[in-house]
């Protein structure tokens, strides 16, 4: 077994889908508190030599590629809109989607809708701590939120909004809305105790797209290099087995 050839092409595999990510990471740069995803390698055994005793020494690796989510803070910025909220800290805004499931999400566009119930920006209603936080729309006074998530219309209390905390972010699976599910239904949302609220302020993506352009050129590199040990050893083996089939 030319153990070479699996270790390149499995090489290539990797930096293929690393260039994936990098590719999804540029095009979420610059959507509002987008979450850059981070890949890294590490060597698995892959299996046993052909017809060699199952002993550790016959045992050879392969690179895999994992991705995890960069969970950073992007940079807070002002905004002109008092329904643009900014997480300061680790937290998540809640979500009520239409099955009447629950997700989280940093991307503080809000708005009121036609029945005074506050939305992101796909209409999605954004959960308070007593359900879906709705106002009044009729009335035009002026919409305040304090940092720690009460909404006020004009100096009536209206509702407080529901701020949640994950012990373990990496459980989160990203959705392409821009919101977050738990992989683990045992992964439950805690209060926000390290976070308060920005009102009129957006939060940026985490990602920067000169890292990215960096790590693309890395990463073609790697796969033109593993390209080549791949065509070197196919050459390699395609002299033996000639020079096999002609003994003269």
């Amino acid at each position: 077994m030319n153990v070479s050839l699996y270790q390149a092409a499995a090489a290539m595999n990797a930096q293929a889908r690393a260039q994936e990510v990098i590719s999804q990471n540029l095009a979420l740069s610059a959507v509002p508190a987008a979450r850059r995803l981070e890949t890294s390698l590490s060597s698995v055994p892959a299996g046993f030599a052909s017809g060699a005793p199952q002993a550790p020494g016959n045992l050879f690796h392969i690179p895999r590629l994992s991705v995890a989510t960069n969970f950073t803070q992007g940079e807070i910025t002002p905004s002109q809109s008092p329904t643009d909220l900014a997480i300061e800290g680790p937290g998540f805004f809640e979500l009520q989607l239409p099955d009447g499931t629950l997700a989280y999400t940093r991307r503080g566009q809000f708005r009121l809708d036609a029945q005074g119930y506050l939305v992101n920006y796909q209409g999605l209603r954004v959960m308070g701590e007593n359900g879906p936080v709705q106002l009044d729309p009729r009335r035009a006074d002026a919409i305040t939120i304090t940092p720690d998530g009460q909404v006020l219309q004009g100096a009536e209390v209206r509702a407080r909004l529901r701020l949640v905390e994950f012990t373990n972010p990496q459980g989160l699976r990203a959705l392409p809305g821009g919101w977050f599910v738990p992989e683990d239904p045992a992964l439950l949302p805690q209060p926000a105790t390290r976070s308060r609220i920005i009102q009129g302020a957006r939060e940026s993506s985490n990602i920067s797209p000169l890292t990215e352009m960096a790590s693309l050129l890395t990463s073609l590199r790697l796969f033109e290099a593993n390209q080549r040990v791949l065509q070197t050893q196919d050459e390699r083996m395609g002299r033996i087995i000639a020079e096999l089939g002609n003994p003269g």
